[in-house]
């Protein structure tokens, strides 16, 4: 584990015990959003690290393999960057070694600003986002990024995500409703009932916590996934839809979908959005188990 991190760390459980460094807790728009004000944090620390000397060269070690080349093994390349004239993020480090080094690095990147879900991928043993995750100024150890695991490679750090979609889009997440609404226009909703969608709707689908699944890598065909029924659970809590019961059944109607989920939640550790996904399907089995008789629940 590198110092920053050990650092950070320190920092953590200073700031709930009340004696962290201010500067740490200079974050008023990421409250509540745990996951980001600890990347903020990091991302400053390495910033006053950096900015303080005249040269710093990061050693990052990236997973390559090229289609191109069938036969060939994949390998860890390295690259060095020079923090000094790069952003802060991981993927800023990406894009300039890119840019300026290797033009054949493959990856997926979109927003930058961790809307999209686009460069998710697994830095330093860690499912997350690259736009996301602040570079590590200690340069006694390198950065080793590879593709999301447990998924089929198309190239260097790019992913086949075919399966994950075909899952979502089983779960129809769109509003399902027999009428109309009463002026024609949207569907309303009140305060409260939009609160219950908070932790959810929030998801990128940047498949961060399904790949992070150990259900998921024994089962990929049959379990849906942490991301999937995160969704799911959103559209069946929301008050606008009338399809809830159909839903939960379509979920239900083998042991696979929704109950090979152990609640491990490395689906909820990793989450670069601090969402949790385990306490949705948790949640989701609750409201199962009790439409049921005994004889039904007994039969599980």
């Amino acid at each position: 584990m590198s110092k920053s991190w050990i650092r950070h760390g320190y920092n953590k459980v200073a700031r709930s015990l009340g004696k962290a460094d201010p500067k740490n807790q200079d974050f008023p728009i990421l409250k509540g959003h745990p996951a980001a004000q600890e990347y903020a944090e990091v991302a400053l620390e390495t910033h006053e690290t950096v900015r303080s000397k005249n040269k710093v060269l990061k050693e990052f070690k990236i997973y390559r393999w090229s289609p191109e080349y069938p036969n060939k093994k994949p390998y860890l390349q390295s690259y060095f960057v020079n923090l000094n004239n790069c952003g802060p993020m991981v993927l800023d480090a990406l894009q300039k070694i890119k840019a300026e080094d290797d033009s054949t690095l493959s990856y997926r990147r979109s927003c930058r600003e961790g809307i999209c879900g686009s460069c998710a991928m697994n830095i330093d043993g860690t499912n997350t986002v690259a736009c996301l995750r602040p570079i590590d100024a200690d340069t006694s150890t390198a950065t080793t990024i590879t593709p999301l695991p447990h998924m089929f490679v198309i190239r260097d750090l790019v992913v086949d995500l075919t399966n994950f979609y075909h899952q979502y889009k089983l779960i129809e997440p769109w509003l399902k409703a027999t009428k109309p609404s009463e002026d024609g226009r949207e569907y309303r909703q009140s305060p409260a009932d939009r609160k219950k969608l908070d932790g959810m709707y929030e998801c990128i689908l940047c498949a961060c916590c399904t790949t992070s699944c150990p259900s998921y890598w024994w089962n990929p065909e049959e379990f849906l996934g942490p991301a999937t029924l995160l969704h799911a659970y959103r559209w069946i809590v929301d008050s606008r839809d009338e399809f809830t019961e159909s839903r939960l059944q379509a979920l239900t109607e083998d042991d696979n979908k929704l109950y090979r989920c152990h609640i491990i939640k490395n689906c909820t550790a990793t989450c670069p959005k601090s969402l949790d996904p385990a306490d949705a399907i948790q949640k989701m089995k609750t409201m199962h188990l009790l439409s049921l008789s005994v004889e039904e629940v007994k039969g599980l």
